[in-house]
């Protein structure tokens, strides 16, 4: 088993960084919420991490620390409120302050030797972000660094194995944030960098095998980076028992459909390609809001899964490819977001069929399963792809769906992307793909004055997709796409390129 560090959520924006900040150093962390059950004792729990949060611990409903999280043995961190939480429990005082500090800080480190701040230079920039500050340390603790505002910006009980930091290293902003956190994993906690996708690979087949025995498990695949790992995973794990469905509903990218069926034959999945573009499109004649297009995209996918499924006898589970960051969303002391998106197409499934499910990524990032994706053996290509909506092209198609319109958007969307990779810019950008806006634009073109369609190109960056920002993509690069497009799609004589960023514009249009 790996080792494993537990961040107590207390409302911190950043508490999703700081367990991406210890995934990255190959070290296992688990988010739960403040108020979460204090699990028993066990070998493999090796620490555990306060969250931030953006109350004062002065607040008639502040969350509350519960002491049998101190008394488990493994040493602590607190950062932010999680510092002020533990100065106020454990008898310290702490002091409301006029203005919020936030931003940088300069951080000098006294006399004290501690394993916290190992490696460190004398004086580095931190980031701030917090309004109450404590004026008065509990028995034990001694200061470790300081501010030019704040006497105790890191503190410890090294008896007790406490340390403490009024500042977020998990932020980029934090020089030497990274270094900090190493020294709680590996110097103060003992933890070994052991969370490779080898041994999660290793475990999870050993577990699902345990788990699933000889029963059958059906997964929806939709070409995607999720659902394809999650696949490889349980065919490693199960084999035949594991009925993969792929359908198309011809919405997907220019031969998408037959490129990912390619890739998912050479791993020798047990799959089944449905054709339903004409059902789909059927479906969705004169459709033009965005909401309605999901839904009966949705329903028909169950309509046709579900009949699949029936085929193949009893079924007892369906695979699906939720992440971390999914359960993250519903799990955070903010609370579960006022939508919590369901995965890709199987939203709704396993309560109509009446199906448990398995979901064997849910611990992992999204670039940790990437890594998995590689070692199991999927193609780069397949792996490295970036986002795309479960409904399609449907959803970038801003206005009413047709075969023609779907056809047009398909050949810029190729155009673009295959410029993107042939400059090598692809693995630069998060995602990036084409907009069909529901206008036409006059143009000339020959001796001949047009009306036809606009395209808008989108590409962003980002870590997680919870924020992006436009990529600056050359001029050069810009203007050859643009000139391709106009000239090799018919119906397409004007291309605009969004420089619209996350929030507050969403990255997909619809």
């Amino acid at each position: 088993m790996a080792d494993k560090i537990i961040i107590l959520d207390f409302g911190s924006q950043y508490s999703q960084l700081i367990a991406r900040r210890i995934r990255e150093q190959k070290v296992f962390s688990e988010l739960v919420r403040f108020d979460s059950p204090v699990p028993r004792p066990e070998p493999q729990l090796k620490g555990i991490i306060l969250s931030g949060g953006p109350s004062s611990v002065h607040d008639k409903n502040a969350p509350k620390l519960d002491r049998r999280w101190l008394d488990l043995g493994v040493p602590v961190l607190g950062i932010c409120y999680g510092l002020q939480l533990l100065a106020h429990k454990l008898g310290g005082q702490v002091s409301r302050a006029k203005n919020r500090e936030y931003g940088p800080a300069n951080l000098k480190l006294l006399k004290t030797k501690s394993p916290i701040t190992k490696g460190l230079p004398s004086k580095s920039l931190v980031w701030m972000s917090h309004g109450d500050s404590v004026n008065k340390l509990p028995t034990g603790f001694v200061p470790v660094a300081s501010t030019d505002t704040l006497k105790y910006a890191i503190i410890e009980n090294r008896a007790r194995g406490i340390y403490a930091l009024q500042f977020h290293p998990e932020v980029a902003h934090t020089q030497f944030g990274e270094k900090i956190i190493g020294n709680f994993l590996f110097e103060i906690c003992g933890c070994k960098a052991n969370w490779t996708a080898s041994a999660f690979i290793e475990s999870h087949v050993r577990n699902l095998k345990k788990q699933l025995g000889g029963k059958k498990v059906i997964c929806a695949l939709s070409g995607g980076v999720d659902s394809s790992v999650t696949a490889a995973l349980l065919n490693k794990a199960i084999g035949k028992n594991l009925h993969c469905v792929f359908i198309d509903n011809g919405l997907l990218r220019q031969n998408e459909a037959a490129e990912v069926m390619k890739s998912y034959r050479k791993l020798n999945l047990n799959i089944k390609r449905i054709d339903a573009s004409d059902l789909f499109l059927r479906r969705l004649k004169g459709v033009a809001d965005p909401e309605r297009k999901r839904k009966i995209i949705g329903r028909t996918f169950i309509e046709l899964f579900s009949r699949e499924a029936k085929k193949l006898g009893k079924i007892e589970y369906l695979a699906q490819g939720t992440l971390y960051p999914d359960l993250i969303e519903s799990i955070s002391f903010k609370g579960p977001s006022a939508t919590i998106k369901s995965h890709h197409n199987v939203g709704g499934l396993p309560k109509r069929m009446h199906l448990k499910l398995v979901e064997p990524l849910k611990e992992l990032f999204k670039d940790e399963v990437r890594e998995v994706g590689l070692k199991l053996g999927l193609p780069r290509g397949l792996i490295m792809r970036h986002p795309f909506p479960g409904p399609g092209l449907a959803v970038r198609i801003i206005g009413a769906v047709t075969k023609e319109r779907t056809q047009l958007l398909a050949k810029a969307d190729r155009i673009f992307i295959d410029e993107l990779h042939e400059s090598g810019l692809y693995d630069k950008t998060w995602q990036a793909f084409c907009v069909l806006l529901p206008v036409k634009s006059v143009g000339v073109m020959g001796d001949e004055r047009t009306y036809e369609n606009v395209v808008a190109l989108r590409a962003v960056t980002s870590q997680d997709a919870m924020t992006a920002d436009w990529a600056r993509l050359p001029d050069d690069f810009l203007a050859r796409v643009s000139n391709r497009i106009i000239n090799e799609v018919r119906g397409i004589n004007r291309v605009v390129y969004d420089i619209s960023s996350k929030p507050p514009a969403t990255i997909e249009w619809e």
